[in-house]
């Protein structure tokens, strides 16, 4: 009780919104989007159930702003490639791999990004930070040859990633189907990433 008031006290100096956001995610993580409720946020931080509704109007906007952090991370690693290498191909292997690596590290906000529980159209910021994410890579496809717009090869880049991520989530790929060889989810995903520029750069070449 003495822990749940003094987390009460803490977020009536103005980090409430941090906290709900913080208890939302747990119970996220543990119960996937269709456990949180407002009212189960509220009582896991210690406070009333109308203190929620000062920052989020309904459920969805907590669980939109929750997806929202988590572009905003996805597109903070994604940016940190640029001072790791200028190299195009590399860039967008290790783009590749910051995905996945993403997926599989915070699965729960992953899905939320990108599952049916939101609707992009109906959260601006959540609109605008897919937006963005998406930008990055079509931007990381672009420097590889195609020159910009590059909105299809970007999906079809997307597709790859996503693809790849879901499988590893799913532990889909076994051992078995790789000739004996180790199923670490970094070489599938750099062989898969290296197939794909390698088609391109033969597609971008290829007579017209």
């Amino acid at each position: 009780m003495k822990h749940a008031e003094s987390r009460a006290g803490a977020y009536h100096h103005g980090d409430l919104k941090a906290a709900l956001r913080v208890e939302a995610e747990r119970i996220l993580a543990t119960g996937g989007a269709e456990a949180v409720s407002l009212r189960q946020v509220a009582r896991n931080a210690g406070v009333s159930h109308a203190a929620p509704y000062r920052h989020y109007a309904s459920r969805e906007a907590l669980l939109a702003d929750i997806a929202v952090g988590g572009f905003e991370r996805l597109l903070a690693r994604f940016g940190a490639l640029d001072d790791e290498t200028h190299d195009p191909a590399r860039r967008f292997l290790a783009m590749a791999e910051t995905y996945v690596d993403f997926a599989l590290s915070e699965p729960a906000i992953y899905r939320l990004m990108f599952g049916a529980t939101l609707k992009k159209a109906d959260h601006f910021a959540l609109a605008e930070a897919g937006a963005q994410t998406f930008a990055a890579l079509e931007r990381a496809v672009a420097g590889l040859g195609v020159g910009a717009p590059a909105d299809v090869e970007a999906v079809a880049a997307w597709s790859m990633a996503h693809g790849l991520a879901e499988l590893v989530l799913d532990q889909k790929i076994e051992a078995e189907i790789l000739a004996g060889e180790s199923a670490d989810w970094r070489m599938i995903v750099d062989a898969a990433a290296s197939i794909f520029v390698a088609g391109l750069k033969a597609r971008l070449s290829a007579p017209r």
